[in-house]
Parts: C-alpha cells; sequence; structure tokens
C-alpha cells in the first residue's frame, strides 16, 4: 500500500525533509557506533497488550481477527495517521525516548531511516527468520540486512496498465506492449481527439514512487545500501535506467501526448473517470483506488502487463508497499513480532479481508500465489482475473535498496521534473541535477557516498 492513495500534504513532507536533516549527521555517528539494546518482556498476568500503529482500510476486522485467534497476546489498536503524518509522530517518539508503538507499520522506503536511528528491533532474534521463504524475495531483501529481520512484509504494488477497453474500441487502439508501442498508440489517440490523453504523468511529490517505479522497470538500481555497512553508500540517481525513462516521458510531454496534472487532485480523478484519460500506469492496489475514484465507469477498464522497454522482456517495477516493524521501545520483544508477523502472515482470515475490502496486494507466498487471490474476479474490469496478470509481475520484479534519505531525495526529484515541465531546464538534466544535489547532500550528514 502506498499512502499516496490519499492526498499528501507538500508542506508535510518538506518539514520531515528538513526535521529529518537536521538529525541525520548526529544518528549516522551513533548508527555506526555500538549497537542498542533490546527489551526484555515484563512479567505479568493475563495477555500481554501490544499498540500497534497503521492505516490500511478495513483493519478493524484484521484486529478482530487476530485478537479472536490469540489467548495470550492482544492487539490495541490505534490509527496515529496516514504515511508522513504517523512518520513525523514516530520520529518524535523515538527521539523523545517514549511514546513509540510496539508495531508500526511502515511503507518499504521509509525503512532505512527509521532504522538508521536505532528505532526498529532486529525481529531476527525472535524467530522472524523462520518467514523467509514465505515472501517473495524483493520484499524480504528490503525488510532485513542478512540476518538481521526489520520489518514484515504486508502489501506491494507491481506495476502494470489498466485500460479503457471502450476508448481502445472507439479509436481502433493496439494495447501496447512496448513502451515504443505505447507512444505510437498516445500520438493515434491524441490526433483523434486533441483533448484526451494516453494517461497523465505523475509529477507531483505523491507521484514519486510511481516515477521511481518506472525507473525500477528500467533497470535503474539508483542506491546500494546496507545498514551493516554504514557510512557507505552508493548513490547513481543518473544511470541508464533513469535517464531512459525521463527522456521518454519528457518527449511524451513535450509532444502533448500526456497529461501533467497532479495526482490525487480533483482534475486527476475526472480525467480517469471522464475518458480523459485511455490508461492508467497503476499499482496492484491500484484497482481498488479507481474503482474508488472512477466508479461511474465501472465495466469499462482491463488490466494489461505493463509494456517493455524490448519486446518479449518481463522487467517489471514496484510503486508502494508496506510492511510491519517492531520499534526499539518495546517492553514486550517476543509478543510484539508475533503481531508483526501473524496479523497478515499466512492468515486466510486476514488476507481474506486484505484482498477483498482493503484491496491490499499481498507479498506473502501462498496467499499471492493461492487460487483465491489468482482467480478472483473483478466486476469493475469487466469480470476479468486481474491478478493474473499482477500476480507474474510481483514474482519477478528484481530486488531493490532504498535510502536513509529518501524523503530528501524524492522532493529534490519533483523539484526537478518541475522545472522541466515548467521548461526552466531540460528532461535530459533532471537526473543529473537531482544526482548532484543527492550526494552532495548525503556527504555532508555524513555518509561516505560511491558514485
Amino acid at each position: 500500500m502506498s499512502s499516496s492513495r490519499k492526498p499528501t500534504s507538500r508542506s508535510l513532507r518538506r518539514t520531515a525533509v528538513a526535521a529529518t536533516s537536521a538529525a541525520l549527521a548526529g544518528v549516522l555517528l551513533a548508527a555506526c557506533g555500538s549497537g542498542g539494546t533490546s527489551g526484555s518482556g515484563s512479567t505479568q498476568s493475563g495477555p500481554v497488550h501490544i499498540k500497534v500503529w497503521a492505516w490500511y482500510p478495513q483493519f478493524k476486522q484484521v484486529v478482530a481477527e487476530f485478537n479472536k485467534t490469540h489467548k495470550d497476546v492482544q492487539v490495541d489498536w490505534v490509527q496515529a495517521g496516514v504515511g508522513q503524518d504517523e512518520y513525523t509522530k514516530l520520529k518524535t517518539a523515538l527521539k523523545a525516548g517514549q511514546g513509540a508503538p510496539d508495531v508500526v507499520m511502515l511503507e518499504f522506503q521509509e525503512l532505512p531511516t527509521i532504522q538508521l536511528s536505532k528505532g526498529l528491533l532486529d525481529m531476527g532474534k525472535y524467530g522472524a527468520n523462520a518467514d523467509k521463504g514465505n515472501y517473495v524475495d524483493w520484499a524480504w531483501k528490503q525488510a532485513s540486512d542478512g540476518d538481521h529481520v526489520y520489518a514484515i512484509p504486508v502489501d506491494g504494488g507491481p506495476m502494470a496498465m489498466m485500460y479503457r477497453t471502450d476508448l481502445f474500441k472507439k479509436y481502433h487502439l493496439k494495447v501496447p506492449t512496448t513502451w515504443a508501442e505505447y507512444k505510437e498508440e498516445a500520438a493515434k489517440l491524441h490526433k483523434a481527439d486533441p483533448k484526451a490523453y494516453m494517461t497523465d504523468f505523475g509529477s507531483d511529490e505523491t507521484a514519486a514512487g510511481w516515477r521511481q517505479g518506472l525507473m525500477w522497470q528500467a533497470g535503474s538500481r539508483p542506491y546500494t545500501y546496507s545498514a551493516s555497512k554504514l557510512p557507505d553508500i552508493g548513490v547513481k540517481l543518473n544511470d541508464a535506467g533513469a535517464k531512459k525513462v525521463y527522456d521518454y516521458w519528457g518527449d511524451l510531454v513535450k509532444n502533448k501526448l500526456v497529461d501533467t496534472q497532479s495526482y490525487a487532485t480533483t482534475d486527476f480523478y475526472n480525467g480517469l473517470s471522464t475518458g480523459k484519460y485511455a490508461t492508467y500506469i497503476a499499482a496492484g492496489w491500484g484497482p481498488g483506488y479507481l474503482s474508488s475514484v472512477a466508479a461511474k465507469t465501472s465495466g469499462k477498464w482491463a488490466v494489461a502487463p505493463l509494456p517493455q522497454w524490448y519486446a518479449g522482456d518481463n522487467a517489471q517495477g514496484d510503486w508502494g508497499g508496506s510492511s510491519f516493524s517492531v520499534t526499539s521501545q518495546t517492553k514486550h520483544p517476543k509478543e510484539a513480532t508475533e503481531v508483526a508477523r501473524e496479523l497478515f502472515g499466512t492468515s486466510q482470515a486476514a488476507w481474506k479481508i486484505g484482498i477483498d475490502q482493503a484491496y491490499l496486494f499481498p507479498l506473502v507466498k501462498p496467499v499471492l500465489n493461492g487460487a483465491y487471490f489468482q482467480d478472483k474476479k473483478y466486476d469493475f474490469f469487466g469480470g476479468q482475473q486481474i491478478n493474473k496478470v499482477f500476480v507474474p509481475a510481483a514474482n519477478g520484479i528484481g530486488t531493490f535498496d532504498w535510502s536513509p534519505f529518501q524523503d530528501y531525495a524524492y522532493n529534490t526529484d519533483t523539484s526537478e521534473v518541475g522545472k522541466a515541465l515548467q521548461g526552466k531546464s531540460d528532461w535530459s538534466a533532471v537526473n543529473d541535477n537531482v544526482q548532484s544535489q543527492v550526494t552532495s547532500y548525503a556527504a555532508k550528514q555524513g555518509f561516505k557516498v560511491s558514485k
């Protein structure tokens, strides 16, 4: 799941970036020093109560299912905010040394930042490594560092192309299998109807993960990072894959073949529901999002694999994804780890809620590859079994590292994309400008950067 499913305030993200910048250098010094100590559970009568922060839809039912099936451990759920709202509260509590929950929902890109502050418990000490084989490889590697387990994956966002079948039929468009074909069909559509676009190019901060997902598919690997190798980090935000993506989309923008509305805005929602956009390059959680904001178009959409850069390839990218971590402030590490592992885990009951009501995309293999998920038909997509497209995409995603200054990197990327959109800089310069600023920032925080 991505916090960008709901509007994210730019000011909140920038405030978070500033706060992180002010504290990161000191945190890095501490992280490079001796390891932190983990708490131990206190003896008490009755079940242990574990406080959980999370913002999953329909999560109350998931908590009720867990509490019904666990006698010795009970979950007390708090909705502490969505995305940056929650992260800001968590960072404040960790800095203060009190007030953090036992278990917290974190998106994958946030894990290195929180882990760097010694804010996360190593669940590997409490049996979490036993779950390694249950999860898709790329997600488990983002949640762990060797035998150190800092998160349990929950859901992800493998990418695919949703398209309006009625518009494709009306304008005699071919379902593209490559990005070259996608551009050709975009030109055909816009020529037939100058008010229609193949899609919207996500240029604002809520779409930063979308742009990163497309670069991921193109082979970009901007970071080489492991907490065990601090202060070393590799940063290459202007590699060939990243440049390929902005050269391509920049060309579509300049030729007015795609729109440039900010995501999570009324204009964007209207574009999806009025036929202004013929496709939506979306994540595995996108079906729920689309059926909500464009409900009146039910039955007019279908899902196809993400177009490839080279015909016949199977390159994939991810947009969004979340996990459960145990914070270093817990007094019940064993029980908190159990909660993180089993709230969703392999629970068929919890995942039925997650799939049917919350539109979560599972990363746990018994559910991901199971018949219930793969064979599920979606009325909004004309009865299509859309997960037969998304599941192979999820299983085909390659490994990817995030950085402990991801907010700053996303903010910088968004700023440079904005300049290109306004004609203040060339699209070919975006990646180089981002690389220069982010490596400079990282070095000032005390990281030893290799480019």
